[in-house]
């Protein structure tokens, strides 16, 4: 049974994200959306992540990135490619590039997130940090030791109503001491996305183009 970690200091925070692209992201929205405007509320939900990002304190920024920087990237970032396989694989490889020292993973479908909810990963005396989701996966994973991704991560069944439980019994299996992150709604169909968008912070991009795309009628 592993006993608390020591804190460290901030961590190394990690997105991992796929291109804003048509046709390729978000394509259970569509419809009532079309690709086009279900990219564009992806790109709106990323820079929100990012932005999010870039205000909590940390050792290191990263985009895990599925394609090709665009202008919603802010400056601050590492960009690294994701690795090959399945969203399991390309997990626990992202985890691959951090340094010594903390490391937290975060999606880009969590556009309400806030940086008080990112407040104290690796300050804490803790082995893992896990965010679920509500659809039964999860929003969010760190680990003390990054190299511990690889042995936890491969494996679990992603895209389920139970990732995200398999996920966290892997962690308590390996006797890691866990803080648990409060639940988020991710985004993956309309309505989703509408209540998401009614929990974003004031100045939210994804709610206002969301609310950009309600006014011109579906």
């Amino acid at each position: 049974m592993s006993g608390p970690h020591p804190a460290t200091g901030p961590a190394t925070l990690l997105v991992i994200a796929k291109e804003p692209v048509p046709g390729r992201v978000k394509t259970r929205l569509t419809p009532p959306y079309t690709p086009m405007e279900a990219a564009a509320i992806a790109e709106a939900a990323l820079a929100d992540t990012l932005h999010t990002v870039l205000k909590t304190p940390a050792r290191r920024r990263v985009l895990v990135l599925d394609g090709a920087p665009g202008p919603w990237l802010p400056p601050g970032f590492d960009v690294l490619p994701q690795g090959s396989g399945g969203l399991d694989e390309r997990i626990a490889s992202a985890f691959a590039h951090c340094d010594r020292g903390p490391a937290l993973l975060v999606g880009m479908d969590t556009p309400q997130l806030t940086a008080d909810l990112l407040m104290g990963v690796g300050h804490d005396e803790y082995d893992a940090w896990f965010g679920p989701a509500a659809d039964g996966g999860f929003w969010a994973l760190g680990f003390a030791e990054p190299s511990r991704a690889e042995a936890l991560v491969p494996g679990v069944p992603m895209s389920t109503d139970h990732t995200g439980a398999v996920q966290r019994r892997r962690l308590a299996e390996a006797g890691l001491n866990v803080r648990d992150l409060p639940v988020l709604l991710d985004v993956d169909t309309a309505a989703d996305a509408v209540a998401v968008a009614a929990c974003c912070p004031v100045g939210s991009r994804f709610a206002t183009t969301l609310n950009s795309l309600a006014e011109v009628g579906r």
